[in-house]
């Protein structure tokens, strides 16, 4: 290994690899500028150094590379990115301190909805994770599944919709119909509100830079959202789950799910939600990274571990992209 400066991060540390991962795995074909930030970083002691200044939770790409990019850190190759990095360190760190990766991508009820259509209705649905909510709403965004034939099907609310959401579905038929939902509600340790610029503002930076589509797709979700916003209790979700469940109707079934947030958790309070979830009458559903439920890891292919896992009570279903672009049953 090469020698380094005295800034004493080497490029095998913790952080290191999480940004190194990062790029190679989660932003390769998806981010092109992601990709070189992420391995860039990987490879700078300095800037490793910087980001160790943060609390472990705080030192995540995705958190980093966004409050960089609120900063004023200009999507430009990271040879120009990382001096203006270095320069705005202060308040990048002030950024990431005092914000979160609440990543509110409404194309994730694309493969929410091949489980949900398939409950008996009216359904009551309650996120946990649910950030500005914007995932609480799959009745009333419009759907474009394109079958491994090439075969498109559409689906569309009784309303008008700013919001088309197009999917891969591999290895099953498509929805057929969307959900009757009569209740929504969610949880979230920092609720935020859809109508707010600055919300939208930092949710808008979270987008990935290359993303266009999803950012148009916020702002559009964001405006259905905050015309009739769902209730977001604010706390830790095993502390509100059981009391958020009784709040939903007796006539409707509830369904509980969350994406990409189990992972936030330690070991001991996922085992808890898992445990609270098998103790409910609540559909689970469950959409998260590899190494929330290790057990599953079999189930993705080596050259896919960027993919979700999406399980209904706790039983693994399909596997899934982060951002909602794919859903391949198993």
């Amino acid at each position: 290994m090469t020698d380094l400066p005295s800034w004493g991060v080497a490029a095998d540390s913790p952080t290191a690899e999480h940004y190194r991962i990062f790029g190679a795995r989660e932003a390769a074909g998806s981010s092109a500028t992601y990709e070189e930030w992420a391995l860039g970083v990987a490879d700078d002691p300095e800037m490793l150094a910087l980001i160790d200044e943060l609390p472990r939770a705080k030192r995540q790409a995705n958190l980093v590379f966004a409050a960089m990019r609120v900063a004023g850190v200009p999507i430009a190759p990271w040879r120009n990115a990382r001096r203006i990095a270095v320069d705005r360190w202060p308040d990048i760190r002030d950024i990431a301190l005092t914000h979160a990766t609440q990543t509110n991508e409404a194309a994730r009820c694309a493969v929410l909805l091949p489980q949900l259509a398939r409950l008996p209705g009216p359904l009551a649905l309650l996120e946990v994770g649910a950030s500005a909510g914007l995932c609480l709403h799959p009745d009333r965004y419009a759907y474009r599944y394109t079958a491994d034939d090439g075969t498109v099907t559409s689906l569309d609310p009784p309303t008008p919709t700013e919001v088309v959401i197009d999917c891969r579905i591999e290895n099953t038929a498509p929805p057929t119909h969307l959900p009757e939902v009569v209740w929504r509600g969610g949880i979230d340790l920092n609720p935020l509100d859809p109508a707010d610029p600055d919300t939208l503002a930092w949710l808008d930076a979270l987008v990935w830079p290359e993303h266009d589509d999803r950012r148009a797709r916020l702002a559009a979700a964001a405006r259905i959202a905050a015309s009739d916003p769902a209730p977001i209790r604010g706390g830790d979700l095993n502390d509100l789950i059981t009391d958020a469940a009784a709040s939903a109707p007796r006539d409707a079934t509830l369904v509980v799910f969350h994406t990409a947030v189990l992972a936030y958790l330690t070991p001991d309070d996922r085992e808890r939600f898992r445990r609270t979830m098998a103790e409910t009458d609540a559909v689970w559903l469950s959409n998260e990274g590899l190494g929330v439920f290790p057990e599953f890891e079999r189930l993705v292919p080596s050259g896919e571990r960027h993919r979700f896992i999406l399980t209904v009570d706790g039983e693994p279903v399909a596997l899934t992209h982060p951002h909602g672009r794919s859903y391949r049953a198993l």
